[in-house]
């Protein structure tokens, strides 16, 4: 039997313009878009290496580190996680999971399967952890590795006091690994500062640039601890040493691990050229002045945010109250046909409870909170009155 080729590959490829505003991705500029139309290069070439290097130096200045095992993993934000437990973790070791929403379980499975002993510390619904209980837990459970999240998408929850955080892991002789795929540019990360020992993001958030690498970063006190480990991380594919290697972090000759997508590495050198241009302070405030503007408009439309406590609210990705008797997926298919903006439902744990609406890159400018402000409560009133229109032509 011959298979024939598929005619829905004769068709020209289209793809519709979309305005982003959901937990990520999030809008590539123009100047992202540009450079990733750029010609292919070989994973070793030196121009290609060299654009490596840049996107090093880029991410320093994200994370505001000077760890030299700084490099990106090649893979979508869940490779960092991966990466993270798996050079860090050997059997037996204690795990202790800061859990915030949906992230925290997600790192717990994947730490099981590395051989950990894996335990929880849970903030209460819709609330971050306090230093109190994760302190309590602490002397508890002793953990080897304390995972938390400092920015969770499926709640909206910012888990704040990072640096207290890494001052306790160091008393506890524990590693501290902080995922700021959600959060970082949209609130302060001084990863060096705060004894985080190992960080990584998301490309595709408030950095704008395309999926597919993360941007991670290792202590010089977790580097010695993977290179003293008594096995080898159990997945070639994430053994930091070998990705290092390949990205000159170590000052040895570079080796093949793996043929990297120059055309990712261009557009992220880019989107991390334009977010260096305007300085980490101003694009936090920028991120954090939209989100207040966003809170304020939510308020005034009668709408409550999930996040309770203030200072707790995420500024990247924001969660609201679905309305009682509001379907809020017609809501979001409302937003999406009549033009074309995402709005996101929950995740996880607030599944059917919230939208998402994410405020990230270049999706966060005032003018776009005004519209999507504009939208949601033109799809919500739409949803109530057809509803009631149902119900009136059932009488």
């Amino acid at each position: 039997m011959e298979v024939p080729p598929p005619l829905v590959l004769k068709r020209a490829l289209f793809v519709p313009s979309k305005t982003l505003m959901g937990p990520g991705p999030s809008n590539c500029s123009q100047r992202v878009l540009e450079a990733m139309s750029n010609p292919v290069l070989g994973h070793m070439h030196p121009e290609c290496l060299q654009i490596m290097d840049e996107v090093k130096e880029g991410i320093k200045y994200i994370f505001q580190t000077l760890n030299d095992a700084t490099m990106c993993i090649s893979g979508a934000g869940h490779s960092g996680m991966e990466a993270a437990l798996c050079n860090l973790i050997e059997d037996d070791d204690v795990v202790l999971m800061g859990i915030t929403g949906v992230w925290g379980h997600r790192a717990a499975d994947m730490a099981r399967r590395y051989g950990a002993d894996v335990r929880y510390v849970e903030a209460s619904f819709g609330r971050a952890l306090t230093l109190e209980e994760i302190r309590f837990a602490f002397d508890t459970h002793k953990p080897r590795v304390f995972f938390v999240t400092q920015g969770d998408s499926s709640t909206g929850i910012l888990q704040r006091h990072i640096s207290e955080i890494g001052e306790l892991c160091r008393l506890h002789d524990c590693f501290l690994v902080v995922d700021v795929v959600a959060s970082l540019g949209g609130t302060h990360f001084l990863m060096d500062e705060w004894k985080v020992d190992v960080a990584y993001t998301g490309s595709q958030k408030s950095l704008g640039g395309p999926a597919g690498l993360t941007p991670i970063s290792f202590s010089k006190r977790a580097l010695t601890h993977i290179r003293q480990r008594k096995s080898k991380p159990k997945v070639y594919y994430f053994d930091i040493l070998l990705i290092g290697q390949y990205w000159g972090c170590y000052g040895t000759p570079r080796s093949y691990h793996h043929t990297i997508s120059s055309t990712l590495l261009y557009g992220l050198r880019e989107a991390l050229a334009h977010f260096c241009a305007m300085g980490l302070k101003k694009v936090v405030q920028r991120h954090q002045e939209c989100s207040n503007r966003l809170q304020l408009g939510i308020e005034e439309l009668g709408l409550e945010m999930f996040v309770q406590h203030e200072p707790d609210r995420l500024p990247t990705v924001n969660t609201i109250k679905v309305p009682f008797g509001v379907d809020w997926k017609k809501v979001a298919d409302y937003a999406m046909r009549k033009y074309n903006l995402e709005i996101s439902g929950g995740l996880g744990p607030t599944v059917e409870h919230v939208f998402r609406i994410g405020l990230m890159g270049e999706n966060a400018t005032l003018e776009k909170v005004d519209m999507v402000l504009s939208i949601l409560n033109e799809a919500i009133q739409s949803i109530k009155l057809r509803a009631v229109k149902a119900e009136r032509s059932k009488i």
